[in-house]
């Protein structure tokens, strides 16, 4: 049974960072386009990032372009997403997606 597991959540001011991890494992990793999705309160779940299998294509939302950097590790199937310049806005919980497969979700909270 596949698993996707997040960390790297928490609290940062304006400005901050964080990276968040998403550790895969019950199928092939390497098989899988991998996406980070977020859920803001009273909001609809939406992309935020996506990977492509081998790591070459990537796509962001406009809202984080130039901010987020999505990556991933196939030998430890582990997908990763790099957060700076943080804003209020990008206060949410953030989702580990591979198809059918879905993180528990992980807070990030920007607030002054």
């Amino acid at each position: 049974q596949g698993q996707l597991v997040e960390s790297g959540g928490g609290s940062v001011q304006p400005g901050g960072s964080l990276t968040l991890t998403c550790a895969a494992s019950g199928f092939t990793f390497t098989n899988y386009v991998m996406c980070w999705y977020r859920q803001a309160p009273g909001k609809e779940r939406e992309l935020v990032a996506r990977i492509g299998r081998s790591g070459d294509i990537t796509y962001y939302d406009d809202s984080v372009k130039g901010r987020f950097t999505i990556s991933r590790d196939n030998a430890e199937n582990t997908v990763y997403l790099q957060m700076k310049s943080l804003k209020p806005e990008d206060t949410a919980v953030y989702y580990c997606n591979a198809q059918k497969y879905w993180g528990q979700g992980t807070q990030v909270t920007v607030s002054s």
